[in-house]
């Protein structure tokens, strides 16, 4: 999904929902599973969540 809308410049529709919805869930249980799981689990989720706010930007086609 990623290299797809980065290379395209755009987010489908449908992707688009699905991020969406993912957002609108929160980070709360994230941050909380990879607190868990230590500091490698941690800086992989931050980078995830940059990802999704990059995606966030992009326009829907």
């Amino acid at each position: 999904m990623v290299e797809v809308a980065l290379r395209r410049g755009t987010i489908d529709r449908n992707r688009a929902t699905m991020l969406a919805t993912r957002r609108g869930e929160g980070n709360e249980k994230l941050f909380r599973a990879a607190g868990d799981l230590g500091e490698p689990v941690r800086s992989y989720v931050a980078r995830l969540i940059a990802i999704e706010d990059l995606l966030a930007q992009l326009p829907i086609t």
